[in-house]
């Protein structure tokens, strides 16, 4: 039963690691600053929109009371790790739903949702990341591009993604990957609206989106995401927009390009650069609406 769940792992960026050409880190890894853990009380009522970084590609979010992840990695990555996780999956009370972009293990950690499973109303994703939870047994729902569904006072609509990387390593998975078998999420809160970009090449429709109030912004040099230099466009498009950095300064890995970007170096390419928020695992972030005149 748990074949094509094992298969989800083996297909991960972590084991794309043989196959990608070297990346020089130089003489240090950006690390994440220390964690700030958190508990239960984060889970309660609320009149606002909190976002906590929860390391590698994942967040939590409290929205006026309303829970959810959103690619949670919180035990069981099969690489050293250089993080503590900010909370424990049997310290989580409750979660409204999980939202994962696509099945590679730094963002669809078996381990965490299975564990996840007993808080969690719902689980959503594409349609094939649906079928690897339904075969954990995990109370998911598929989705196609496009398309739109609501919790609580959420609206979440999925984007458009480009990681079909594994079509390009001969004997890497038996399956053929089709680009919506990963995607984005663009979430609709009462205080504001959160771009998660999920792992991507670049294409020209992420430079052109709404302006969001936050972006889950992935920044690593890697030819599978946007490239750092496909990256600075997506933060110059909005240039006002906050940037909740994510997949880096998590996995013991400073030779692989996907989990190594550098805060400092983004800070000098783009403009703006005050709107980075270098969250440390499980700090508060509290989400607000930009002002009109700093929409495009």
């Amino acid at each position: 039963m748990l074949t094509v769940g094992a298969q989800a792992q083996t297909t991960a960026d972590s084991t794309q690691k043989k196959a990608e050409k070297k990346y020089q880190a130089g003489p240090r890894q950006a690390r994440a600053p220390k964690t700030q853990p958190f508990g239960a009380s984060a889970f309660g009522a609320s009149k606002s929109t909190t976002i906590r970084w929860l390391g590698f590609a994942g967040f939590f979010v409290n929205s006026r009371g309303t829970t959810f992840m959103v690619d949670p990695v919180l035990e069981g990555f099969d690489m050293p790790v250089l993080i503590d996780f900010p909370i424990a999956p049997k310290d989580v009370p409750k979660l409204d739903a999980v939202l994962v972009t696509h099945a590679d293990n730094d963002h669809f950690s078996v381990p965490t949702n299975q564990d996840l499973k007993s808080v969690t109303k719902a689980y959503h994703s594409t349609i094939y990341v649906d079928s690897l939870m339904q075969n954990l047994g995990l109370p998911a729902q598929g989705h196609t591009i496009g398309d739109t569904f609501k919790f609580g006072p959420i609206q979440v609509k999925l984007t458009t993604a480009d990681h079909a990387y594994q079509n390009a390593y001969p004997g890497m998975s038996k399956r053929h990957f089709k680009n919506e078998d990963a995607c984005g999420f663009w979430i609709e809160t009462p205080d504001g609206n959160i771009w998660a970009t999920g792992d991507s090449r670049l294409i020209p429709s992420h430079l052109t989106m709404p302006t969001p109030d936050a972006i889950f912004f992935d920044f690593s040099d890697s030819e599978w995401h946007f490239t750092f230099e496909g990256a600075v466009k997506i933060a110059n498009a909005y240039p006002n927009t906050p940037l909740l950095l994510c997949h880096w300064g998590s996995v013991d890995s400073p030779d692989f390009a996907p989990f190594n970007g550098d805060p400092e170096k983004l800070a000098k390419a783009i403009v703006n650069p005050g709107r980075i928020k270098v969250l440390a695992p499980g700090e508060p972030y509290t989400l607000s609406r930009l002002k009109k005149s700093d929409k495009k």
